[in-house]
């Protein structure tokens, strides 16, 4: 499901003090990604980044007077040590992998975690711009209120709290993300279908492995994985926190249309297609049959029907069913949808963001 974490409203400069809008200049340091601010960085992001910054202040004690220059890299060995310190103690154990058993909830990929001690259940979203806990958590796991952000979603927006504090453990690998977000809106359903998301952060921080045919996830470390298979790989773009893939889709009238499409694993559906995308390429159909499709800011009309070919890479799937959506869109602006997880669940999937691609092999 699209949930992107479009903007801060309670963001802090940390070196200027000054909040960060919209329209307000980026931070110091900036994420690897375009159009992302600090606060959404991975760890390792922000750890670069701020290297990046330590290296800037050198240059800049060279230029001072003699007389204050000692100090300023007595100044700048202290900082450098503090945080490379504290940056690298975090999360690490002496596990470089980590499988857990995954169930599949209408081609929703369910994992298992603990949280603060807690043991819960959370949806795999790359969809999601960030992790997300359900409102009903945030006392009993004592998490701490850090700000608010706005959530995106198909048909709106939504202002959401996030919050710090949460430690996973997925078998004994540890993940502190810096902040999630809790929609006031989750409370309000009588059943509770999952206990938070794993959005953009968690995808960042390990190389995940989906395995349908075992059931399955994998999480290794970045740093230890190599790839060594027969897969596809197939290049990742971000233009914001969620991936981004270059597929084609073969239309009604048998033409090949190459478009960029989102990868979200929170979508049940092999493809989610927007109006104009749709009407561009004719690809809507007489078999059609009318719907509604909900998520973060109301619900959205779609026609259901199907598509001739998905293509993947050098995968090909036949008559792939197909949302046009037909008053709201499903990705972001130029983006032609989205592909969601029945597409993705014939394959064994890897998202390696580090190095920027998701891997596709052949479920046998």
């Amino acid at each position: 499901m699209r949930g992107l974490a479009f903007r801060s409203v309670a963001e802090i400069n940390f070196w200027r003090g000054a909040p960060i809008s919209k329209s307000a200049p980026s931070p110091i340091f900036a994420c690897d990604e375009p159009n992302r601010s600090a606060a959404f960085c991975s760890r390792d992001e922000i750890y670069f980044g701020t290297q990046s910054l330590l290296n800037k202040f050198c240059r800049a004690i060279l230029s001072l007077p003699s007389e204050i220059k000692v100090r300023g890299f007595w100044l700048l060995l202290f900082c450098t040590t503090l945080f490379v310190s504290e940056t690298k103690a975090a999360d690490k154990t002496n596990m470089t992998s980590v499988t857990l058993p995954i169930t599949s909830i209408h081609n929703r990929i369910m994992v298992p975690t603990k949280v603060n001690g807690a043991p819960l259940s959370f949806l795999l979203d790359t969809g999601y711009g960030i992790n997300m806990i359900h409102p009903d958590l945030i006392e009993p796991l004592k998490l701490r209120r850090a700000g608010r952000i706005t959530i995106v979603g198909i048909a709106g927006e939504e202002e959401a709290g996030t919050y710090s504090g949460a430690v996973f453990d997925f078998g004994g690998i540890v993940y502190s993300p810096r902040r999630m977000a809790s929609l006031p809106s989750e409370a309000e359903n009588s059943r509770r279908r999952r206990d938070g998301i794993l959005g953009s952060g968690f995808f960042r921080r390990f190389v995940v492995e989906i395995d349908f045919a075992e059931k399955k996830l994998r999480l290794r470390e970045p740093d230890s994985f190599s790839y060594v298979g027969k897969g596809e790989i197939i290049p990742l773009h971000f233009e914001k926190d969620t991936p981004i893939i270059d597929a084609a889709i073969l239309s009604p009238t048998g033409s090949v249309v190459r478009a960029r499409f989102e990868v979200d694993t929170g979508c049940d559906d092999y493809l989610c297609l927007s109006p104009e995308f749709v009407e561009t390429n004719r690809l809507a159909g007489a078999q059609e049959t009318s719907g509604i499709k909900r998520g973060v800011g109301g619900s959205a009309h779609i026609r259901h029907g199907t598509v001739p070919e998905l293509r993947l890479g050098g995968f090909t799937l036949a008559k792939p069913s197909a949302n046009f959506f037909t008053d709201a869109s499903p990705a972001g602006k130029g983006l032609a949808g989205h592909i969601g997880m029945a597409a993705l669940q014939h394959y064994k999937v890897i998202f390696d963001y580090s190095r920027r691609q998701m891997i596709l092999e052949e479920n046998h």
